[in-house]
């Protein structure tokens, strides 16, 4: 039976997970083990996730790690995202992500020139999902920031508004004992906000944290 890791991400705490809790039971359906779930709201622009980084470290040689897309992996500059891949396959583990065709068992078998051109088409091709979902990225970026400049002009834009939920839960957390990288971890959000919004609480006095 072969073993799997699921990668569930979304960029922001107002997004839902749950279209992708699906690939759960697929992948059960397909005949894997899930051996672990691993659910995070944070940009993939970020090489600092708390769930995906906990997940490279669980994985253990010939898992699988299965995720909706390629964006949901990685949304970073593609030699970034290159040796995030690369750290998968340190570990002996493989990528299962739709439109990227697998040839890994193929140019196991295959031997001379022909292991060589199957390894280089397969790299190729996962170099080109890399770079398309760091180019998504970066023209939704563009786009907000042409969005943000179009509603300054016309005296509309107000700013972002803060999550109130998202604070409330980060302050509960760190109230209650948890360190910053375990906030980060249980809310869903980057260590670096945790830190903004612990910082800005009523009465504070920056002292480094933990």
């Amino acid at each position: 039976m072969k073993v799997a890791r699921l990668y569930l991400r979304v960029s922001t705490d107002g997004q839902d997970l749950q279209r992708q809790e699906r690939l759960i039971a697929e992948a059960q359906a397909a005949g894997h083990y899930v051996a672990g779930v691993y659910r995070e709201k944070a940009s993939g622009a970020r090489a600092d996730r708390p769930e995906l980084l906990r997940m490279i470290h669980d994985l253990q040689a010939d898992e699988i790690v299965i995720a909706e897309k390629i964006d949901r992996i990685s949304r970073l500059p593609l030699e970034d995202a290159e040796k995030l891949v690369a750290t998968i396959r340190a570990k002996g583990a493989k990528l299962a992500v739709p439109g990227i065709v697998d040839l890994t068992e193929v140019s196991a078998e295959a031997e001379g020139v022909s292991k060589v051109v199957l390894e280089s088409v397969q790299d190729m091709l996962l170099k080109v999902s890399l770079q398309m979902a760091r180019d998504d990225y970066e023209d939704r970026r563009h786009r907000q920031r042409q969005g943000i400049e179009i509603a300054r002009e016309q005296g509309k834009y107000r700013g972002r508004r803060p999550n109130k939920a998202l604070h409330e839960r980060i302050m509960a957390l760190r109230k209650g004992g948890y360190s910053i990288a375990e906030t980060a971890r249980l809310a869903g959000c980057s260590t670096s906000q945790v830190k903004r919004v612990w910082s800005g609480r009523p009465g504070h006095r920056f002292i480094s944290q933990p």
